[in-house]
């Protein structure tokens, strides 16, 4: 599942019920994860998302994650996030929304 080179991420769903990132979540690669997390979240029949996999996440990252939570939210579904990295843990307690990977 990890992604091959520096800077790529992997959005997966061949665990049941979940939803897994692997990689990279920054810049360069959040629009295209939000896209993918979309897809992948689309028949809100996944109620967790697995970040263990993530290897390096800036606040587009996060920002990333966080807007595919909201969207899931408000199409009606409930996520839970697991193993989310401690470095996406202390960006998301300097901006003041760790309260938000719940």
């Amino acid at each position: 599942m990890a992604p091959s080179k520096s800077g790529e991420f992997r959005v997966a769903s061949d665990v049941p019920d979940t939803v897994s990132v692997s990689g990279t979540l920054n810049f360069a690669t959040a629009a295209n994860a939000l896209a993918a997390m979309r897809d992948a979240f689309g028949k809100c029949d996944r109620h967790t998302l697995d970040l263990s996999a993530v290897t390096v996440c800036d606040s587009a990252g996060l920002a990333c994650v966080l807007a595919a939570l909201s969207e899931v939210d408000q199409g009606g579904c409930r996520v839970a996030v697991s193993h989310v990295p401690a470095g996406m843990q202390a960006l998301a307690r300097v901006c003041g929304v760790e309260s938000l990977l719940h």
